[in-house]
């Protein structure tokens, strides 16, 4: 479904006294943002959902709207003013939706620990089925107690789950729903498929989290922090194992007599060999190239012209290690390269072992993160034509 006409509301207007503190729960600082914006944040990460109405107590209504600005929420549309009851408050959300939104999805705002992949699993239900909510099955022994609380009878809880939000419909169902209630004055529903209930209108099941939970009471304060801290390391742990950059590398020379073949810092014997201001190791220099580009410090030209006198016939090695030293100064490290030479002749891997370990211990990594190949064009371009030679390398890179 086209995400303009997916909407999300985020009821948010309660005054949490159950929290016993001064200004309302969700507006309370988890690790320096209010639980209201962590739940927000989600929100804005998925992509099937294309606005936000968040719904505040009528005095919080500024405050919100500097908040949503502040963290560059620019999904949410509007901030709207709640009523006493929840009913009241989506009900107000609701209402403010545009006319092309087919779809909403009711989520509590002191729930900021919903992860996306349940979202995105409510939202496919929804447009299967008309209507779907989050839940949990029930693990534990349910009892029926009386008002004396004395057990009534042991509850099998095969089949029972606990409801968890989001809840989510088409809207003309929703809308269909609190128009229903409306009629009954006295009824107050505690939740949006409730009011479907009433209706007739099936809601399909979704499994949700045992993270996803509601900030009601201050111990959940305690499980809230042990949830963000442990997403704070689970984010360090992916972020660390992200830190890999990717480089591709290309060079080509002309083949001319007079000057001897040297790929990989190896002599080999031919006929012609490599014009260039260095010793034109072609192999050399892609990888060098990749490397460059891998960190983002541009390419081998920009840091060793052939204007420059002191780099006439250099080893294409020592450019190498200096390279390695520019991209370490950057904090990468060289994890393994693949690097293809592109000639018709000579024969080159019988070479290859010996290029490696140059390659290797110039770069200060085993020989078994440097692979080497050739290949022949038959006969096709200026490679199959003898006229030069090219390469053609990739590299991971490590971030230190």
């Amino acid at each position: 479904m086209n995400p303009s006409k997916v909407a999300a509301i985020i009821p948010a207007a309660g005054s949490g006294s159950r929290m016993g503190l001064p200004s309302p729960k969700q507006f309370f600082e988890l690790d320096g943002t209010p639980i209201l914006i962590h739940t927000l944040q989600v929100f804005q990460q998925v992509e099937s959902i294309g606005l936000i109405i968040v719904v505040v107590p009528p005095e919080s209504c500024a405050w919100a709207e500097e908040q949503v600005q502040k963290h560059n929420l620019s999904k949410v549309l509007k901030v709207v003013p709640g009523g006493k009851h929840r009913q009241d408050s989506v009900l107000a959300g609701l209402e403010a939706l545009p006319q092309e939104v087919e779809l909403a999805l009711v989520h509590d705002g002191v729930r900021p620990f919903v992860p996306v992949s349940v979202i995105e699993n409510c939202l496919k239900e929804t447009v299967k089925n008309g209507a779907a909510m989050v839940a949990i099955p029930v693990k534990d022994t349910l009892k029926a107690v009386s008002a004396e609380k004395e057990i009534e009878q042991t509850i099998d809880r095969s089949g029972v789950w606990q409801a968890q939000t989001p809840q989510a419909a088409e809207v003309s169902l929703l809308k269909k729903a609190f128009a229903d209630a409306a009629k009954h004055k006295g009824f107050i529903a505690t939740d949006e498929a409730a009011l479907l209930e009433r209706i007739n209108v099936p809601v399909k099941v979704v499994e949700g989290s045992e993270k996803n939970i509601k900030i009601t009471r201050p111990e959940d304060l305690i499980l809230a922090k042990a949830i963000l801290m442990e997403s704070r390391e689970e984010n360090n742990i992916l972020e660390e194992k992200c830190q890999y950059h990717s480089g591709y590398g290309y060079d080509a020379h002309r083949l001319v007599e007079g000057r001897p073949l040297v790929l990989g810092g190896v002599a080999v014997p031919h006929e012609k060999g490599l014009l260039g201001h260095s010793d034109a190791d072609v192999l050399t220099h892609a990888l060098c190239d990749a490397m460059l580009g891998g960190a983002g410090a541009g390419d081998i030209g920009q840091h060793f012209p052939d204007t420059d006198k002191k780099f006439k016939d250099i080893s294409s090695l020592k450019i190498l290690e200096a390279v390695c030293d520019l991209v370490e100064k950057r904090g990468y490290s060289l994890h393994n390269a693949d690097i293809t030479v592109v000639a018709q002749k000579p024969k080159l891997a019988i070479y290859f072992e010996t290029m490696g370990k140059n390659l290797a211990a110039a770069c200060g990594v085993e020989p078994a993160s440097i692979n080497l190949k050739a290949t022949t064009t038959e006969g096709m371009g200026f490679e199959g034509r003898e006229e030069g030679m090219s390469a053609h390398a990739v590299v991971i890179l490590r971030k230190k």
